[in-house]
């Protein structure tokens, strides 16, 4: 059993970076709870645990408490660039550490299968003194995720299947690096079925942002995908993402009984 950390990075009063009316703190809590539910709906034996899975203020040191005391197997920390630049990038601790080895193996199966997936801009393997790679006990790296300050770039994560793509290409990195089996499941011309429950379609992010946060008062994780139809972009809130329809109807089941509307998109 792999056991995975997941750090969305930002959150509550610390936006992250902010241009062309994204915010950082939201894109990489997407990302983060999509990879989530794209890895335990195709992956056999990994366990996940996030840092925060809402809107809300975690302190560096907090994030790599919780994941030092679980004795997770890797840190997985996401972030979105700002600065001017273009592409991706990915980073381990900049000193000499016992798993460094290890460390770098991980991140460079992981970074390689992202280019090649998103087909992006290499800006290269770095190193840093990041709090989240130099406190960690076990192999940590963070990845940067694109430019939000670019205006192509930050057009690209407003697309309906931006989300998807990079949450995607971490989980196949992932899968690679850690040599994860996959799940078997109903097969289509994509290769799988992917059930995934929405609970609300709305014309306005915020009000998305505020079902969202509804939805964390009764126990349910969910993030925003962008969802174009008819020159007209909507912010569905995505409530869960089975391989299994019946799970699908259970979530959607669940949340009616909650008070919240929802339909089920086979992807």
């Amino acid at each position: 059993m792999v056991k995975l950390f997941i750090d969305p990075g930002h959150g509550g009063s610390d936006p992250g970076a902010v241009a062309n009316g994204l915010q950082e703190k939201n894109l990489t809590l997407s990302i983060a709870i999509a990879l989530r539910d794209y890895l335990t709906s195709h992956y056999q034996d990994i366990s996940i645990r996030m840092s925060r899975t809402s809107d809300q203020s975690i302190a560096l040191s907090e994030r790599t408490r919780m994941a030092n005391q679980w004795g997770a197997d890797f840190y997985l920390s996401i972030h979105i660039n700002a600065g001017g630049g273009v592409g991706f990038e990915s980073y381990i601790w900049n000193r000499q550490f016992t798993n460094k080895s290890r460390t770098q193996q991980l991140r460079s199966t992981i970074h390689q299968a992202i280019i090649r997936q998103t087909d992006w801009r290499d800006r290269g393997q770095k190193e840093a003194n990041f709090h989240v790679l130099r406190e960690t006990t076990m192999p940590a790296i963070l990845t940067e995720n694109g430019f939000i300050d670019h205006q192509e770039e930050a057009r690209s994560m407003r697309k309906s299947n931006w989300i998807d793509q990079v949450a995607e290409a971490h989980a196949i990195g992932i899968a690679e690096a850690f040599h994860l089996k996959t799940n078997t499941a109903p097969p289509t011309q994509n290769g799988q079925t992917l059930y995934r429950v929405v609970a609300g379609s709305f014309i306005h992010e915020r009000n998305a942002r505020e079902q969202i946060n509804a939805l964390q008062n009764k126990g349910y994780d969910s993030y925003v995908l962008p969802y174009r139809e008819q020159n007209q972009t909507y912010f569905r809130v995505v409530a869960g993402a089975f391989n299994q329809r019946s799970n699908a109807e259970n979530r959607l089941k669940a949340l009616k009984n909650d008070g919240f509307d929802g339909f089920i998109v086979v992807v």
